[in-house]
């Protein structure tokens, strides 16, 4: 059984040569294309035509949520459920309802950029092709490598191959599923 694609990877000298790579990439119209260093590099995003993330979207919905989950809950309580006149106070007390609200807010807040964060990453992935790569061994203390998909809509493996060395790839090679 032949094993399937699932793309090119090649190794750039340094960041400005990836930065370059991943602006190239973009510029050529690839779409299906990720880079990897051992160190975050300023720039990257904007070279690879990455959008903003909506993981703050994301976070602002769940605090909304926690913030009016909490303050209907002690609404109710407070007027419904058990309507108790404390020290002389209204039956509904907005002032004693901040700490909870905040507090629920920021709990929703929490679980929405943990869970947020793994369903927009595709975690947890305990296998990925790249790590069958000896040479990609090396993005975590000095490497500089980027990968293009196979499915890719303007992949092919020797096109792709040849653009990878002309804008600047040192070593290119297959990698399979």
């Amino acid at each position: 059984m032949a094993a399937q694609m699932f793309g090119l990877l090649a190794e750039y000298k340094d960041p400005a040569a990836l930065i370059h790579a991943a602006e190239k990439l973009r510029d050529a119209g690839y779409k299906q294309f990720e880079t990897y260093s051992p160190f975050p590099i300023h720039g990257m995003d904007p070279a690879m035509g990455i959008k903003d993330s909506v993981l703050g979207w994301i976070v602002v919905t769940c605090g909304a949520t926690g913030l009016a989950t909490a303050l209907a809950l002690q609404t109710w309580v407070s007027t419904s459920a058990y309507r108790l006149v404390t020290s002389g106070k209204l039956l509904f007390s907005f002032q004693a309802f901040v700490p909870v609200c905040f507090e629920l807010m920021v709990l929703f807040s929490g679980f929405g950029a943990v869970f947020g964060m793994f369903a927009l990453n595709g975690l947890p992935k305990l296998y990925h092709p790249l790590f069958k790569s000896a040479r990609f061994r090396t993005a975590t203390s000095h490497g500089f490598f980027v990968t293009v998909e196979a499915n890719d809509p303007r992949f092919s493996l020797e096109g792709t191959a040849r653009f990878l060395q002309e804008i600047g790839g040192l070593a290119v090679e297959v990698v399979e599923e």
